[in-house]
């Protein structure tokens, strides 16, 4: 008797939506044997309704697709331009790409976002650490070694975004972040005792109370699935890890994530879900926002964490932004000031945010 959860014909296993198609895929999230058709519809269909569950858009919004070549940012670019007509979203999207400078690797990569830019029709622009902080990744390798890097251009990167995002006066920047991301940084909270960051992690829409709010339409979305639907529609993108980041925390969470979802899928949802229920006492104290007395970016220090960074580099000290107690302050010699006002003068920019000019 043929089974009506996993119908056959001749031998082969028909989709367990149409029944009609052969299968093609199991999805990784609900362990379903489908056809390419109807995993094109539930993946755009769950992106669509994850849109519109958050109100994560409003019609006439000018949107930055933050776009780094590689699949998230890819698919993201692809699907986001397809509800935007299918749906009548109303938005105008732009591509927004970081060029950290790290030779061989994001070089390449800026090549496939030129290449998008052209395939699905939407404006590129793209902003260099060096033109923002004087200084490369690779230069910053050289200076800190393959250690810490990460923290160094995570920091500068969430900054340059914004600086981006200002350029082009948007309304919202869109980040390819997906499930496992999300789950990994719940971790990685957990396993820092990061209070505040953890309160804030799964949120799908971040910095409302900053210059430009961000959004993560690939909040719930596998990345098992965007790496399928990339596959499957044969989109360009650029594959390659960066050179740099092999010895990064976030690998270790990352490889914990794969392992618990190899032996339950749902896991990842899970842990999204966990993070969602946290509720952080009333007697925790919590940062309070402010503004960087340097250079006016939202901190909840003096200085925010890349102006810290920044400072260091250019005394010639680069580890002294690493760790949560470090403090900037001028050299005995004085040089420090003098290398620090250099460094204000790079970086001040006057930028137009949500809620009005910034100076950067």
């Amino acid at each position: 008797m043929q089974s009506a959860a996993a119908p056959t014909r001749a031998g082969s296993r028909l989709c367990t939506r149409c029944g009609e198609r052969k299968a093609a895929l199991k999805r990784p999230k609900t362990l379903e044997q489908i056809c390419r058709e109807c995993f094109y519809i539930v993946f755009e269909d769950e992106i669509h309704q994850t849109i519109v569950d958050n109100n994560l858009f409003k019609a006439g919004e000018r949107v930055a697709i933050g776009a780094s070549g590689g699949k998230d940012s890819t698919v993201l670019a692809y699907v986001l331009s397809e509800l935007n007509k299918r749906h009548k979203y109303d938005l105008d999207l732009f591509l927004l790409s970081i060029d950290e400078g790290i030779t061989g690797y994001r070089d390449d990569s800026l090549e496939t976002v030129k290449r998008n830019e052209l395939q699905y029709g939407l404006p590129l622009k793209i902003v260099s650490y060096k033109d923002l902080y004087d200084w490369t990744m690779d230069d910053i390798v050289k200076a800190i070694g393959l250690k810490n890097n990460c923290t160094f251009c995570g920091v500068f990167r969430r900054q340059a975004l914004d600086r981006g995002a200002a350029l082009l006066k948007v309304d919202k920047i869109v980040t390819g972040h997906n499930a496992d991301d999300i789950a990994e940084t719940v971790l990685l909270n957990i396993l820092r005792g990061d209070i505040a960051r953890l309160s804030r992690c799964t949120f799908i829409t971040t910095g409302e109370d900053g210059p430009i709010p961000r959004c993560k339409p690939f909040k719930y979305t596998y990345e098992k699935e965007i790496v399928m639907y990339a596959y499957f529609k044969k989109l360009d993108y650029f594959s390659t890890e960066c050179i740099y980041s092999p010895n990064a925390y976030r690998g270790f969470a990352r490889e914990f994530i794969k392992d618990l979802e190899r032996m339950r899928p749902r896991a990842i949802l899970d842990i999204i879900t966990s993070g969602e229920n946290f509720r952080i006492s009333t007697t925790t104290r919590m940062p309070e926002q402010g503004t960087c007395e340097r250079c006016g970016y939202i901190s909840s220090q003096k200085l925010c964490k890349a102006c810290v960074l920044l400072d260091g580099l250019n005394r010639g000290l680069p580890k002294l932004g690493i760790g949560r107690t470090a403090k900037v302050g001028a050299g005995a010699d004085g040089s420090g000031e003098q290398q620090g006002k250099r460094a204000e003068r790079r970086n001040r920019s006057s930028l137009q945010g949500k809620h009005g000019n910034l100076d950067f």
